[in-house]
């Protein structure tokens, strides 16, 4: 009887133990969840991190009016400026004089934070949900264009809400993005993401 009860204690001990160590999925924030989060963004202030491939770091400030508007402002002695608008996402580089690099929209990662309509249950993009005891990450990656890298956003799960993302490229180069000081009530201006007023400031 002795020995019963040992063993199962034992097995009492390594269940504790491995629930602790291994979250659970339903620990996970659900997509439905997410995507509700996302679609009830209309604004968002906040300042940023980046930390780039190579090991530099970058800060600056972010800000966001959904749908289809962002703006990367990164501080001295970066300068550089990303702005998401009109379609097109454009990168100013403070050194260059050729004016920004254009990309579609719908062809970077960032398109899938930034839509009108945000549905993460019925995107095939999605290509990992895990967690941990803290945040939630989706993984999301584009079948039709897997050259075009992927993103893994990160969310806390106490509150919903975006800690930041890391995007890899098509050369397996990692840029992380973490958030801090968030404010979903600032009135963000629309200027702030006209690529056209930006291109005339810079020159």
């Amino acid at each position: 009887m002795k020995i019963i009860l040992k063993i199962k204690i034992l097995i009492k001990i390594l269940i504790i133990i491995s629930c602790s160590s291994h979250p659970s999925l339903a620990e996970r924030i659900s997509l439905n969840k997410i995507s509700d989060y996302i679609n009830g963004l209309t604004t968002l202030q906040a300042d940023f991190e980046q930390i780039n491939s190579d090991g530099s770091i970058d800060r600056g400030k972010l800000y966001i009016r959904r749908p289809g508007r962002m703006r990367l402002e990164y501080t001295a002695p970066n300068n550089a400026l990303v702005i998401a608008g009109a379609g097109s996402v454009a990168i100013f580089d403070d050194k260059s004089k050729n004016g920004p690099t254009l990309f579609p929209l719908k062809k970077t990662p960032l398109n899938l934070l930034l839509k009108k309509n945000v549905d993460l249950s019925k995107n095939e993009m999605i290509t990992e949900h895990t967690a941990n005891n803290e945040n939630t990450f989706i993984v999301a990656k584009d079948p039709k264009r897997k050259s075009q890298g992927s993103i893994k956003m990160m969310f806390s799960n106490s509150q919903v809400s975006l800690q930041g993302w890391t995007i890899t490229n098509q050369s397996n180069q990692k840029t992380k993005i973490i958030l801090d000081k968030l404010d979903k009530k600032t009135k963000i201006p629309l200027y702030l993401f006209n690529i056209s007023a930006a291109s005339k400031n810079k020159n």
